[in-house]
């Protein structure tokens, strides 16, 4: 029952999670080259190393955010209904 009560609070943190991750990507390209856009794979002029470095850089940044936000939001959701919205470990055995 909590999963189904958690969804549209967790589709509301995927959707608010992309666009923080797409500002915080491209405040960190813009440290690192504030000259130009980030290259993607059809950018000519870009080196193969600087295209994979820049989506590696935006894959990174896009799985750390989503994961950082959407556990904030299930210890919120726990906090406010009790309940934790997914998978629960079991308790480790005594040996």
């Amino acid at each position: 029952m909590a999963k189904l009560l958690y969804r549209p609070f967790g589709i509301l943190i995927s959707l608010v999670s992309g666009i923080v991750a797409s500002r915080l990507f491209h405040g960190l390209w813009a440290r690192i080259d504030g000259d130009h856009e980030p290259p993607t794979a059809r950018t000519e002029t870009a080196s193969t190393r600087r295209v994979i470095a820049a989506r590696g850089l935006q894959a990174a940044t896009a799985a750390m955010t989503a994961t950082a936000l959407d556990r904030a939001g299930a210890k919120a959701f726990r906090r406010v209904t009790g309940f934790w919205p997914g998978e629960h470990e079991p308790a480790p055995r005594e040996s």
